[in-house]
């Protein structure tokens, strides 16, 4: 049994807290936060069976917890996660990491030393639908993938501190990088707009891969709500569609056959579409919060690197970074 402290019962600390308090293998042994009101709602929730505590490092010098899970505002990540580093924790913290890449790099050279595991909730790759993707496209049945169109968009929430980009398009960053094995792009391009907003609230960035695009839309100015990723392979093309009650993933068996030449330049190429019918893979039900939790404790428990480990957090934040350094260039 391990002994989690949970910083932060805000907007998304909740949540954390229901899940670990329902991992039968962990144990929330503290919630922490420096707002009376959000301990008094935690405490109206979890009553005598956890601890409440306003002081921070009273958690660091607790040798009983082994965990501290971060659910506050990004630019308190750094201080936080590497003072519990420093107190011989393992630490679970949203995304994003940092707010600097430099601070993740110092972040994730700090845990090696002290033989800790950081986990970045990067929760979308602990999805099962994604999962199912991820299996779909190992096993070769779409083919070679070509390219990967994904979309999130609603009418707000506006926020000051980042733009839409480094609000959504993470999501999708971290699913492209369990899908496609942590493959960096060889090209980024961005552009957006200030609709509203001191930071854009609308961006759209192209990445090129070595063998496969990449378009992502991050939208707050839509009059739908979307969250939608498109994949287009040599053999098939499957389509997920997160806010679907029932049947989000659907495999296309469509394709483009060359029927002659083999030079897309030759005057005798010539290409015919395929179509071929549809599926939608059965899914087991799954709380990809949850998921991310228990791969965790399982992580530290194996003493191997989680998935959404600071490295897969660096490599998203290099992107998100030339991103924004290229917007509308």
């Amino acid at each position: 049994m391990l002994n989690v402290a949970l910083v932060g019962f805000g907007y998304w600390g909740p949540n954390i807290a229901r899940n670990i308090n329902n991992n039968p293998n962990l144990n929330l042994h503290t919630i922490c936060d420096m707002i009376d009101e959000n301990l008094g709602k935690a405490h109206k929730i979890y009553a005598s069976s956890t601890n409440y505590e306003k002081d921070f490092n009273k958690v660091l010098e607790d040798k009983t917890i082994d965990i501290v899970a971060i659910a506050t505002q990004t630019s308190s990540h750094y201080y936080l996660i590497k003072q519990a580093l420093l107190a011989f924790k393992n630490v679970y913290v949203e995304k994003p990491f940092t707010a600097t890449l430099q601070e993740a790099q110092e972040l994730e050279e700090l845990a090696k030393k002290q033989n800790k595991i950081i986990h970045i909730d990067h929760i979308m790759i602990f999805h099962p639908a994604i999962k199912k993707i991820k299996e779909i496209i190992s096993s070769g049945e779409i083919g070679e993938v070509l390219f990967i169109n994904s979309t999130r968009k609603s009418l707000g929430q506006f926020r000051k501190d980042v733009s839409s980009m480094w609000d959504l398009a993470v999501h999708d960053l971290s699913i492209i990088d369990y899908l496609m094995d942590g493959e960096s792009p060889i090209s980024i391009k961005a552009s957006g707009e200030k609709f509203y907003n001191p930071k854009e609230s609308i961006t759209f960035v192209n990445l090129k891969y070595e063998n496969f695009s990449v378009h992502l839309e991050s939208n707050w100015l839509s009059p739908i709500k979307e969250r939608n990723i498109t994949i287009v392979g040599s053999k098939k093309m499957l389509v997920y569609e997160d806010l679907k009650l029932e049947n989000k993933l659907t495999v296309y068996d469509k394709n483009v056959e060359v029927v002659s030449g083999e030079n897309i330049t030759d005057e005798n190429y010539l290409v015919k579409t395929n179509e071929f019918g549809t599926y939608s893979p059965y899914i087991k039900p799954e709380d990809a919060l949850y998921n991310s939790i228990e791969h965790f404790r399982t992580s530290i428990v194996e003493q191997k690197q989680s998935l959404s480990n600071p490295s897969q957090a660096i490599r998203i934040h290099k992107i998100l970074e030339i991103a924004d350094n290229n917007m509308n260039m």
